[in-house]
């Protein structure tokens, strides 16, 4: 009995015409811009010993060491981050440099964090993100301080003169 059940119950399923497809989700608004959105900004990080390597690491190797002090929330710091990782920048800036990202918290308001680093290259207070440091493969401060500190209109600044920029302190 129970299989005569059950040959019915499959028959009938076979009979019945297919559920349609769902049908397509509607029309997508543009997203926000993603140049502004990143994670490259680590707040759990131990900042001091990710340097101390990234500094073994340049020595080794003999690049530059592109140290980018911002934050996630800072849409300066996404879209220079997000830039220098796109497919024009890569292949120039990993040639050239070891690359590390500093979470420096929101300094501006008296919440920042790992601001000893910018004092290690004689950058007494970061005022804007990001800032941006390039070291020589010895540790030398290679833009000025002044230099370092201008990049808080990252997200503005024209894409070839960002490059040009990094590109200049690859010659020689």
């Amino acid at each position: 009995m129970m299989h005569a059940i059950l040959f019915a119950l499959a028959a009938t399923a076979a009979s019945t015409t297919p559920t349609p497809a769902p049908a397509p989700p509607p029309y997508r608004e543009a997203q926000p811009d993603d140049r502004f959105s990143t994670i490259a900004f680590d707040p759990t990080a131990d900042a001091a010993s990710e340097l101390e390597f990234a500094q073994k690491g340049a020595a080794i190797s003999g690049k530059k060491l592109l140290i980018i002090m911002g934050g996630n929330w800072c849409h300066d710091s996404a879209a220079l981050a997000n830039l220098i990782d796109s497919p024009r920048f890569v292949g120039m800036i990993t040639q050239n440099y070891e690359v590390l990202f500093v979470d420096v918290g929101v300094p501006q308001t008296g919440n920042g964090r790992n601001l000893e680093i910018a004092k290690r290259f004689g950058i007494k207070k970061v005022k804007g993100t990001p800032t941006v440091l390039v070291v020589s493969p010895l540790g030398k401060l290679l833009n000025s301080k002044k230099d370092a500190a201008s990049w808080r209109n990252a997200a503005s600044r024209d894409e070839d003169a960002v490059y040009s920029y990094f590109a200049e302190f690859t010659a020689g």
